[in-house]
């Protein structure tokens, strides 16, 4: 059982792109980023207590850092987590 402050830092921010705005509509999945450490249980009860919806499948992946340049400088972009959540038909969850 995970507590209330972990509920929140779990769930960082909802992922508005294309690809997952069409993901939204075929299979009723909502993309966030989550922290590096957080696993698929932790995401599961943080989107089930937060939102109040059943969810049936999450999906994972790790964002890798990319080389970025801006004139002469050279930077990384910070790695990330991004999670799939799949919901049950019927819920869905408000995002902006």
């Amino acid at each position: 059982m995970t507590d209330t402050n972990r509920l929140y830092t779990v769930i960082q921010e909802p992922l508005l792109t294309e690809k997952g705005t069409d993901d939204r509509g075929r299979r009723n999945a909502y993309h966030f980023r989550v922290p590096i450490d957080a696993n698929k249980v932790e995401i599961r009860q943080a989107v089930e207590k937060l939102f109040n919806v059943k969810v049936l499948r999450v999906n994972t992946l790790r964002a890798q850092q990319k080389v970025r340049r801006r004139g002469w400088t050279a930077g990384l972009t910070p790695a990330f987590k991004k999670a799939m959540v799949v919901l049950k038909d019927g819920d869905t969850i408000e995002v902006i």
